[in-house]
């Protein structure tokens, strides 16, 4: 069989010995978010046509505006999770607290947990921008047979068994990793099945685009400032290209294929970033360390932060190798 031809469950199938527990398990439910992924993929498909649109009217423990995509994909990869039983617990961007889930069978005998953001950049709905989802997957660290508690949830980024993201763009993709390389699996709309599109995905080592809200940059640190206008500079390479799209995933996405870095620092009115590290940064560095990036929360490591919270925030970069060295050279000058 032609390598591109795999079916995402194929795939699974074939791979499930390099899990580091291989019981089945964590095979369900990477099938379990692809499940979700194709309803949530029909969702925002229809968005225009149908009253999902806008926000629906109420705040997310960010003190965000919910969008109604936003309610509706959290609805969605609960409801999906909650109905394979195969976690123990999941926690989301758009919920207050983490979700305790029983085992209809054996009371709490499920191994893993889920941390997720249902719909990233969903503000961008409204004008047909490319969206996404993005997951993370830990192994439970109190004893099987109990009630999930907080603990497992806030650990560091470095235990992730598995991560990724869907994007829904112009094709609908599942990226993700088990720990072993990163693989893109592309949405045949007409049958409902993912095929292996992109297999062992990489950055490139360098790459020509920053992406950075340029709209904030009085507020930023001087380091920052500074790399940005090392970007900016006619020498070698450069200059790089701005492209920023408001959506982690989207930018996270084409970085990985064209060579990139993505910013988004803390500055005089984020003090702690904006960014949440449990459902955004942890899997996107799990993913980029994967794919032979870097991923960094300034003086350190992303995947090496210990959690102080469920929705604690934090300062991110990731993308090529080479480019996210040379940004540390410039933020080390002012620590």
């Amino acid at each position: 069989m032609n390598k591109k031809n795999k079916t995402l469950g194929e795939f699974i199938i074939e791979n499930q010995a390099a899990f580091q527990y291989s019981s089945g398990e964590l095979s369900k439910l990477i099938n379990a978010i692809r499940l979700a992924a194709k309803v949530v993929n029909h969702e925002v498909n229809k968005a225009g046509l149908v009253d999902i649109l806008g926000t629906a009217g109420e705040m997310n423990i960010q003190g965000e505006n919910q969008q109604k995509l936003d309610v509706l994909a959290n609805e969605k990869f609960i409801q999906t999770l909650k109905n394979r039983e195969i976690v123990c617990g999941i926690a989301s961007e758009e919920e207050d607290d983490f979700i305790s889930i029983n085992s209809n069978d054996e009371k709490h005998r499920n191994k893993y947990v889920v941390l997720i953001d249902p719909l990233d950049g969903s503000t961008n709905i409204d004008v047909n921008v490319s969206v996404g989802t993005i997951f993370s997957v830990y192994r439970r660290i109190t004893p099987v047979g109990t009630p999930v508690t907080l603990e497992d949830f806030l650990q560091p980024g470095k235990n992730q068994v598995a991560a990724g993201y869907i994007i829904y763009g112009t094709s609908t993709m599942l990226v993700y990793t088990t720990g072993h390389g990163v693989n893109g699996f592309t949405l045949n709309p007409a049958i409902g099945t993912f095929y292996l599109s992109h297999p062992d995905m990489q950055f490139p080592e360098s790459g020509k685009i920053y992406s950075v809200n340029e709209g904030n940059y009085i507020h930023f640190h001087q380091g920052v400032k500074d790399y940005i206008k090392y970007c900016q500079k006619e020498e070698g390479d450069r200059p790089y290209t701005s492209r920023y799209i408001g959506s982690l995933v989207s930018d996270f996405h084409r970085n990985m294929i064209k060579g990139g870095i993505y910013m988004y620092p803390k500055s005089s009115i984020t003090e702690n970033g904006k960014l949440r590290l449990l459902y955004e940064c942890n899997p996107m560095a799990f993913l980029a360390e994967q794919a032979n990036g870097l991923a960094i929360g300034g003086r350190s490591r992303i995947l090496d932060v210990k959690p102080e919270e469920l929705h604690q925030r934090i300062p991110f970069f990731c993308g090529s190798r080479k480019m996210v060295e040379k940004l540390q050279e410039f933020l080390q000058k002012y620590q």
